[in-house]
């Protein structure tokens, strides 16, 4: 009787025993032999229906699958299974470790390791039909209400200080989602809420666990993470309480569960789905050294600009000293203007006596004395215009102990009412000049009116 499994097939003999005095048959040849037994085989069993549970699942670049098929209740059976490419291309699932499944196809025997073998033409899984059909009914009822829309879903933070972790202590998935965080971001705090991930009490614990993370609001985001497995292991995920759970954690949600071809209502449900829960680490959490570069070069380009505003600030501040530094440059061409018009006054006169008959002479001589008195007198006026032009240069009234009050863009403050509290003013004195902030401004009444009246 079959059992399946690994064992070699050790077959002494399908003839009948020798029995005495007739000679033996020729021994059997390894390849003979195993033909033989695969035509028994076929003979016997022809096409076979087996159920059991996927392990070692793997396919070739040719599109061929190969895994064996063990009993669910863990007996040390062992059934090789070989799927090729046309078969493959009809199985409307992803076949992975640990499913149920139930196949058919034929008996034989691998030659080149004399090992039993199912060459498989249909593969479909076992279960997965009615739990698929609720999944799709819960998926319906959930999305009526509105908790799988995108406008509900929420930004997680840019820079978290600290993620909290909703799985198994004992998953595979906790181990690489804390390793991704310390590669990429060792600074992140990390608060692990542990929950069991899989069977009955799952669903009821994964929430509470969620509900914790939000009551106690001692993180930026949570990360509800499983490994892989079948519909039925990640059942706990389509719980209809975990899922309204999610929709209702005060806290952002990323969903990393199982591999990328798996989806459950707590992925549609949270505000980020990642394809694995090394992918929810990543998601959760940018590179420190990529934000830390970021942040270096955000420096550098602020540092450019102020150095730039200061450069030109100082241009304006040199081109304004210059200009109020230097009033002897605007008498200097007043008086070469005053040279200039005396000059041509001059040689009109010279040219008005030559032209001018001897009857003029009279007029001549009262016209060069009034001119020769008006030139006496424009030295007095320029001396007088050249004192009140120095009577108002700024530097001289400051040199009396005063200072005036300016702008830090150069311009006075006329008036007490044009300043603010906490505005920068400029102070300046004859010998130098300081900057000063205005605490409190007080302005004063207006001048009595000392008229008589009238």
């Amino acid at each position: 009787m079959w059992t399946g499994g690994r064992a070699q097939l050790q077959v002494r003999a399908l003839a009948e025993p020798p029995t005495a005095g007739v000679a033996m048959r020729a021994p059997w040849g390894v390849a003979a032999l195993l033909v033989a037994t695969a035509d028994v085989l076929a003979a016997r069993f022809g096409a076979v229906t087996v159920s059991g549970e996927l392990s070692g699942f793997s396919r070739a670049a040719s599109g061929h699958c190969y895994f064996s098929l063990k009993d669910a209740d863990g007996a040390p059976a062992l059934l090789r299974c070989a799927m090729f490419r046309r078969a493959a291309t009809l199985v409307d699932f992803a076949p992975a470790d640990g499913q149920q499944v139930e196949l058919r196809g034929r008996l034989g025997v691998y030659d080149a390791r004399g090992e039993l073998q199912v060459v498989v033409e249909s593969l479909q899984r076992v279960g997965s039909g009615a739990l698929f059909e609720e999944f799709l009914r819960r998926r319906a009822r959930l999305a009526a209400e509105g908790l799988f829309e995108a406008t509900r879903k929420r930004l997680l933070p840019a820079h978290p200080r600290a993620l909290g972790i909703v799985t198994s202590t004992a998953a595979a998935a906790l181990r690489d989602v804390l390793t991704t965080l310390q590669r990429r971001a060792p600074h992140v705090r990390l608060i692990i809420y542990p929950s069991p991930v899989q069977g009955a009490d799952a669903p009821a614990a994964l929430a509470a666990a969620l509900a914790l993370a939000g009551a106690r609001a001692e993180v930026d985001a949570v990360l509800l993470v499983r490994g892989g497995g079948s519909l039925e292991d990640l059942w706990a995920f389509n719980d209809e309480r975990l899922v309204r759970a999610i929709a209702a954690c005060p806290l952002p949600v990323v969903c990393g569960v199982g591999h990328e071809t798996d989806i459950t209502l707590a992925d549609l449900v949270a505000d980020l789905r990642a394809p694995t829960p090394t992918a929810a680490a990543e998601l959760a959490a940018p590179v420190q050294a990529e934000a830390v570069a970021q942040l270096d070069l955000t420096g550098a380009q602020l540092l450019r600009a102020v150095q730039r505003v200061m450069q030109v600030q100082a241009q304006r501040l040199d081109t304004a000293a210059l200009r109020l530094g230097q009033p002897a440059r605007g008498l200097l061409n007043q008086r070469q203007t005053l040279d200039s018009l005396a000059a041509r006054l001059g040689r009109g006169l010279l040219a008005s006596q030559s032209r001018a008959a001897e009857p003029v002479d009279r007029l001549a001589q009262r016209l060069r004395r009034a001119t020769q008195a008006q030139l006496q007198r424009e030295p007095l006026r320029l001396q007088a215009a050249a004192e009140r032009l120095q009577a108002q240069d700024p530097a001289r009234v400051l040199r009396r102990g005063y200072a005036w009050v300016e702008g830090m863009d150069g311009r006075p403050v006329l008036s007490a009412r044009g300043l603010r509290p906490g505005q920068a003013v400029r102070a300046v004195w004859a010998d130098g000049r300081a900057t000063a902030e205005v605490l409190q401004v007080e302005p004063l009444p207006p001048p009595a009116d000392h008229g008589d009246g009238r």
